[in-house]
C-alpha cells in the first residue's frame, strides 16, 4: 500500500465506476449500478474497510443540476449499493480553479481526513485519467477501471488497470493481504 502499509479505505468515483454514467443526472430513478458494483462493495465491507465516494458534479456550477438533485441521486446510490462512510462532491466547473475538482487532490484528501486516515491508507477506483491523477496527487493508490469513455492514453498512463470493479477490488484486497503477510512475517 502506501507509506503506512495498511489499506483502510477504498474510495470510488460515482459516475462510470459505481453507477452507469448518465450525464448531469438529477433523476434518482435513472441510477443503475454498474455490473458487479454491489458484490465488489460487499467484498470491501466484509474486509472491514471503509468506503467513500468522491465525485465531480460540475452540473451544479453549469446550472444543469441543483445540489438537492445531486443529493437525491447520491441517496439512491446508497439505497442500491449500501451506505458509504464518506461522500465528497465538487460542485465547481472546470474554469473555477478550485482545489477539489479532480484531477486536483482536494476531495480525496478531505475524504481521508473525514475518515481519520492518511491518504497512503486509501485507494481510489475510477474510470478516467483525472481520477488517477487526483489519487496520485493525494498520495492514494489508484486503480483504473476503463469504460468506453476512457482514452487509450489514460489506460497507458495508469499504474494499475482492472477489467471491472470486482477485479479492481480483488487486486486491492490481494495487495492488502500481501502487505499484511509481509508485515507479520518474523524477522
Amino acid at each position: 500500500m502506501g507509506a503506512t502499509g495498511t489499506l483502510k479505505a477504498v474510495l470510488f468515483d460515482r459516475d462510470g465506476t459505481l453507477v452507469v454514467d448518465v450525464p448531469y443526472n438529477g433523476e434518482p430513478q435513472l441510477v443503475q449500478p454498474m455490473e458487479g458494483a454491489l458484490e465488489a462493495l460487499q467484498k470491501v465491507r466484509r474486509a472491514g474497510l471503509a468506503t467513500g465516494v468522491v465525485s465531480n458534479q460540475s452540473g451544479i456550477a453549469r446550472g444543469l443540476l441543483s445540489l438537492d438533485q445531486v443529493m437525491a441521486v447520491n441517496h439512491r446510490v446508497e439505497q442500491l449499493l449500501g451506505m458509504f462512510e464518506v461522500w465528497k462532491i465538487c460542485p465547481h466547473g472546470p474554469e473555477d480553479g478550485c482545489d477539489c475538482r479532480k484531477p486536483a487532490p482536494g476531495m480525496i484528501l478531505d475524504a481521508c481526513s473525514a475518515l481519520g486516515i492518511e491518504p497512503s491508507e486509501a485507494a481510489y477506483i475510477g474510470d478516467i485519467g483525472s481520477d488517477m491523477e487526483a489519487a496520485g496527487a493525494a498520495g492514494a493508490l489508484a486503480v483504473l477501471v476503463p469504460t468506453h469513455v476512457t482514452r487509450p492514453e489514460e489506460i497507458e498512463a495508469a499504474g494499475i488497470v482492472a477489467d471491472d470493479l470486482g477485479h479492481a477490488v480483488d487486486i486491492l484486497l490481494s495487495m492488502a493481504s500481501e502487505t499484511r503477510a509481509t508485515e507479520d512475517a518474523p524477522v
